[in-house]
């Protein structure tokens, strides 16, 4: 009895891991923000997931078409911006960040809803010298609530047309693997 016990525990473990390795996010829509310092990093970051995502037919809008130049991410959750993007059919928040210059950065354990992540603001660039990899943390909201988060890490670069083209690929792996049907 102690065996068939001990055999059905492993059995559910082992099916429970299998299943969240296999997640899938379903993604339809999204608003895409990144959270950078830099205007020209901000810019690439949501243009290239933007692009990415639409060429999937995912409906993805940057950030930066609904916010004003120098304006705090935290407008996008006012209500008069709410409904304009409720009225484009968009229910998902992708929050995109630099994590830092380091392979070994996991998924953070802390789920943050949707008004204090977007107050928080990004430490790091899009690139740095004497810089080998990169790690960029990814987080989708729906209803103001964490639903999903993951860490892409870039290595092999040398300068930040290598992270865009490293990015891209990688990110071009994960909506397919992972975040469409």
């Amino acid at each position: 009895m102690k065996r068939l016990t001990l055999l059905l525990a492993l059995i559910t473990i082992s099916a429970s891991a299998q299943n969240k390795k296999n997640i899938r996010l379903n993604l339809k829509n999204a608003i895409v923000i990144a959270q950078t310092d830099k205007m020209e990093d901000r810019y690439s970051l949501e243009i290239n997931t933007t692009e990415l995502l639409n060429s999937f037919n995912i409906k993805a809008v940057p950030s930066l078409n609904i916010m004003k130049l120098g304006q705090s991410p935290l407008v996008l959750i006012s209500d008069s911006i709410v409904k304009l993007i409720n009225q484009n059919d968009i229910d998902t928040y992708l929050l995109l960040s630099v994590r830092g210059f380091d392979r070994r950065f996991k998924v953070s354990g802390i789920n943050d809803d949707l008004q204090t992540a977007l107050g928080l603001s990004g430490l790091f660039g899009l690139y740095r010298e004497d810089i080998v990899s990169i790690s960029f943390e990814v987080k989708f909201f729906r209803d103001s609530r964490l639903i999903y988060s993951e860490i892409i890490k870039c290595g092999n670069i040398g300068d930040r047309e290598s992270v865009i083209k490293r990015f891209r690929k990688k990110l071009r792996k994960r909506i397919i693997k992972k975040w469409i049907k």
